[in-house]
């Protein structure tokens, strides 16, 4: 899973009503003074009044050698029919929008490749990226036709620069093809085994993949819940 390279600069942060402490400032959009919206045991939740990403500040995120040790743990077998049916939410409205031959990255491959072989099988050119499995640099020399991000934003401790430098790689009318689970209503965000998982740090929804598309001047399809394409334009390569 990609762990982030570089920062966002961050305007004020708030006042944290929970614990009295400041506030860290949105890592999407940069905005201050996030409110609260939940805690358990292990650490607090604030949402972004404007992006409407639900985060995890700093101060509760694990370390390198933590995350990297569960990223270990996980299971997914690229040959389990059902773990590709899963990835298939996000391979097969992407396979059908790009033609045979196009050139992608799978960012965050993890330790199991699945999707990427997936691509390969449908005609399509997959680079794997992964900051701990697969840590290519030549990666970010070259420019894509599609990148996926399966499972992978929610661990970014800095999306904003991550998306930047994803949608930098992009050619006019690439595809950003985005999966991660997003968040509902509270109520079911704080029944959530996903939130339990100590490596997912931002929690998305629709709202905050609009936000996405409006900051980088790319157009959104959302095919499936919890699936987002984002598509570049001219003026994407310019922002």
């Amino acid at each position: 899973m990609p762990r982030p390279t570089s920062g966002h600069d961050s305007p004020e942060a708030g006042h944290d009503a929970w614990t009295g402490d400041t506030a860290p400032a949105c890592p999407l959009c940069g905005t201050g003074d996030p409110r609260p919206y939940h805690r358990d045991r292990m650490r607090p939740y604030r949402r972004c009044r404007n992006c409407a990403l639900v985060f995890v500040p700093p101060a509760a995120w694990v370390d390198a050698s933590t995350e990297k040790a569960r990223y270990d743990q996980h299971q997914n077998d690229p040959a389990d029919p059902r773990y590709r049916q899963f990835l298939s939410r996000l391979a097969d409205p992407l396979i059908a929008r790009v033609p045979r031959g196009a050139v992608g990255l799978d960012f965050g491959s993890g330790p199991g490749p699945a999707l990427g072989p997936m691509l390969t099988a449908a005609g399509l050119q997959v680079h794997l990226y992964d900051v701990f499995y697969a840590p290519d640099p030549a990666v970010w020399t070259r420019r894509y036709d599609f990148i996926t991000a399966s499972e992978v934003v929610e661990h970014l401790h800095h999306p904003h620069a991550e998306l930047h430098r994803l949608f930098s790689v992009l050619v006019p009318g690439g595809y950003l093809a985005m999966m991660t689970t997003w968040v509902g209503d509270h109520d079911a965000f704080t029944r959530s085994r996903y939130i339990r998982d100590p490596t997912h740090v931002c929690f998305y929804c629709a709202a905050t993949c609009r936000w996405i598309a409006r900051r980088w001047r790319a157009t959104l399809e959302l095919p499936d819940t919890n699936v987002a394409l984002f598509r570049t334009t001219d003026a994407t390569c310019r922002s």
